[in-house]
Parts: structure tokens; C-alpha cells; sequence
């Protein structure tokens, strides 16, 4: 097996612990999770490290259970990355390079607004937009799982967490409303720089 690197969680942002309709302690119970998520990922790259390969099989073996359940860890990762980064903002439209994207492949952001919402009523776990290179344009995707991604050469750009961990403390089974908290935290700042870093195209 490859040698690996141990990684850190990445520092929870101040501004996490002051959104509007999301509360502190619901923040702080997810980040720890996030933290659980690194520490897996590295105790299953450990023992990778030493697995027999000549005993692998698809029914069962330690390489395949060891090989899921990175990807669910992993997944974990980078879902709740996404999901962090992007938090701490005023809300409202998009502006910038995104409010064009929407405005292009949805018609207008209160229609992209209505998707994405709908599609995280309908995830078990995860709503993206994301961004298709091949088709040249915006989705709202669905992932009921931390290893369900978006579809291959899809580039995500916003991740609205719906498992019940993201809300509820703060809104119990009113998952709807926690998503319109969501819509009201999100930083477009950061959403415009990952649109520019990735060099998606907005015309």
C-alpha cells in the first residue's frame, strides 16, 4: 500500500458560531463530527498501510470493508469542507459570476432557490449544485450518503447538508425551515471564488 499523510481538520471559522437561524451549539456538534470524519480517515489509511492484498474479495475482505469505508469517511471530509467554507455570509441572491450561472441555467435565483430546496427535501443526506463540465452547465444533484457525490465530472459549488445532525437541535423535524436559515448564511464571496479558481465559465 502507498504511504499516506495524516491530515488535520481545518479550523472552524469565528463567524460559523454567529449565523443567523443555525445556532452555535448545532455548529459546534457538527464540527466535531467533521472531526471524527479526519480521524477515520487516517486510522483506515493506517491499517491499508498493512492489509493483505492477496486476500482481497468482493463478498468480504478487510481491503474492500477498509476500502468503503474510506470513501464515507473521505466523503465526510470533504462534503462538510464545502459545506463550512461557504457558510458565514449575508445570504440573499447570488452576485458575482454564480448569479450569472444561475440566472443562465435555472432562469433566475428564486428558481434555482426552489430546486435546490426541493432537492434537499428529497436527499437523505446532501443537496449540491454543482457545475457539469461536459454538459457546460449547472445542477442540482442529490447524494443520500457521504460517498453519494455528484456525478462524475461535476464540480460542486454549493453543498446544503440535510442528514438531521445539520438541524436538529435548532429546528427538530422542520428541515425546510433550516434550509431557508442555509440560504440566509451563505457566503456568495466564497462561492465566486471557487467559481474563478476552478475557471468555470459564466458566458
Amino acid at each position: 500500500m502507498s504511504r499516506y499523510e495524516e491530515i488535520k481538520p481545518r479550523e472552524l471559522k469565528p463567524a460559523l458560531l454567529e449565523l443567523e437561524g443555525i445556532s452555535s451549539v448545532t455548529v459546534d456538534a457538527h464540527y466535531r463530527l467533521y472531526q471524527g470524519y479526519v480521524a477515520k480517515r487516517n486510522e483506515i489509511l493506517g491499517k491499508l498501510a498493512s492489509v493483505d492484498l492477496t486476500a482481497a474479495n468482493q463478498v468480504y475482505s478487510e481491503l474492500r470493508a477498509l476500502k468503503v469505508d474510506l470513501t464515507f469517511a473521505i466523503g465526510g471530509i470533504k462534503n462538510h469542507e464545502i459545506y463550512f467554507e461557504h457558510l458565514g455570509g449575508s445570504g440573499g441572491n447570488p452576485t458575482g459570476a454564480i448569479a450569472k450561472l444561475i440566472d443562465r441555467d435555472f432562469g433566475s435565483a428564486d428558481a434555482w432557490r426552489d430546486d435546490l430546496k426541493a432537492t434537499g427535501m428529497a436527499g437523505r443526506g446532501w443537496a449540491w449544485t454543482a457545475y457539469d463540465w461536459d454538459e457546460g452547465r449547472l445542477f442540482n444533484y442529490i447524494g443520500d450518503a457521504q460517498n453519494t457525490f455528484p456525478v462524475w465530472n461535476a464540480t460542486p459549488l454549493v453543498a446544503l447538508d440535510v442528514y438531521e445532525h445539520a438541524y436538529f437541535l435548532d429546528y427538530q423535524t422542520d428541515r425546510a425551515a433550516y434550509i431557508d436559515a442555509f440560504f440566509a448564511n451563505l457566503d456568495w464571496d466564497v462561492v465566486n471564488g471557487w467559481v474563478e479558481a476552478y475557471r468555470v465559465p459564466s458566458a
